[in-house]
């Protein structure tokens, strides 16, 4: 069974041989770039090898092919060719990272140092301009940096919060393509990620890759504006979902049968503990643009929908299903009224599971080998029944994450 077969069978709830594997086929399925550098030496002996950072919002590191056919990956991603800080994936140049991990960066990878050793990086790699995130000295991610102008808000323009949607460059379009054509030839599974269609989701918000930012781009003050404006985001939301179709009609003719899936939003509803918003709230404002979306790949593509939310779902998940929403991605486990076995039980018939393989906030980074190895079992046993399940952590491995445990899950996973 071929990476690309055994994939397509999972999508469809058939059974496989064993559950196809994704590490680094999107921004929410990859892993820290220090713990790639790691498990490279680990698994191929390179000890001078420096790994790409190919998403620096994340820090996440490249998993080329020569890892992935190591590791047993079966699954490819179509990204777009820009960082969340808009800047191209060209150009390579050396950097070692607060920890001592030498890497390889974009050319556009510009930052400033701080007085207290920390680093700041600039939008677009102009220096020229404040800059757009910032890592604390001996830390491992950006934040953002929030640089949302005093608001009018009796006078807010729509226009403000649209900028960074539009018609993707024909040179964009040419690169998924080319990228998932890439995947298909190789006979891997393969995910596109879509531009522009991910309604409100927090980490998009501050809009990291735009020189200048107007309109709402303040966390906490987008959260709020979801309730004290509702119409105001609701009509920002109708005029991105027109563009994200008109997108997705070009995509859909260049990429056609080479994805099988589509990575279309990564907006977060829910904590540990619960959601962010009401059932009624998401059905209410996010929900008639999810249908939209879906109902449209569903209309011009075989591809199967796929859907990122963090956290304590279990209570919308019948409404991602309603929206159209074939995978669910990462299946926080750890977190409440989100069972394995209960989530396979109420939802396996409906929804692939990608994600969930084990806990990456506790088991992975502070278990033992073992531990680590026996939860992979247990959720392998669990949601692999009759196929719908994509190998992956939940979310992304993060740094510092013991190597031993890496490798156990994989040992795991091959056993």
């Amino acid at each position: 069974m071929t990476s690309r077969e055994r994939f397509q069978r999972a999508l469809d709830h058939e059974s496989v041989d064993r559950p196809p594997v994704d590490f680094g086929a999107t921004a929410v399925t990859g892993m820290h770039v220090s713990t790639v550098n790691k498990l490279r030496q680990a698994v191929l002996g390179e000890k001078d090898y420096r790994v790409k950072v190919i998403e620096p919002y994340q820090m996440l590191g490249e998993i080329d092919d020569a890892l992935a056919e190591a590791l047993g990956v079966d699954v490819a991603g179509a990204m777009p060719p820009k960082t969340l800080f808009g800047f191209a994936n060209v150009d390579w140049k050396e950097l070692t990272l607060f920890d001592g991990t030498d890497v390889l960066v974009p050319g556009d990878f510009n930052i400033t140092e701080g007085p207290e050793g920390d680093w700041y990086i600039h939008p677009q790699g102009d220096m020229s301009v404040a800059p757009s995130g910032h890592m604390p000295k001996n830390g491992y991610y950006f934040d953002a940096v929030c640089r949302q102008q005093p608001l009018d808000e009796d006078n807010l323009v729509l226009a403000d919060n649209l900028e960074e949607f539009g018609p993707l460059p024909a040179e964009d379009v040419d690169h998924l393509a080319a990228a998932a054509r890439s995947a298909a030839e190789a006979d891997k599974g393969a995910i596109l990620t879509c531009p522009g269609a991910s309604f409100g989701d927090i980490a998009l918000v501050p809009a990291m890759w735009l020189k200048h930012t107007k309109g709402i781009r303040d966390v906490a003050e987008w959260y709020m504006a979801t309730v004290t404006h509702r119409d105001f985001v609701y009509r920002i939301f109708e005029a991105q979902c027109e563009i994200a179709l008109a997108n997705l009609v070009r995509l859909a003719e260049a990429v056609d049968d080479d994805v099988q899936a589509v990575f279309t939003t990564g907006t977060d509803f829910g904590t540990q503990n619960g959601l962010f918003i009401s059932p009624q709230a998401y059905r209410d404002l996010y929900q008639p643009f999810h249908k939209q979306i879906n109902a449209f790949v569903h209309s011009r593509t075989n591809w199967k929908t796929f859907i990122h939310s963090c956290g304590a779902v279990s209570e919308l998940i019948g409404d991602f299903i309603e929206s159209g929403f074939d995978i669910l991605n990462p299946v926080q486990c750890s977190a409440a009224g989100m069972d394995a076995r209960k989530l396979k039980d109420d939802f396996g018939k409906d929804l692939v599971f990608w994600g969930g393989a084990v806990d990456t906030q506790k088991t992975l980074p502070f278990g033992t080998p073992q531990q680590v190895a026996d939860e992979v079992r247990r959720r392998i046993d669990i949601f692999n029944v009759d196929g719908g399940f994509v190998f992956n952590a939940i979310h992304n491995v993060q740094a510092k994450v013991p190597i031993a445990n890496v490798l156990a899950m994989f040992e795991a996973l091959r056993n």
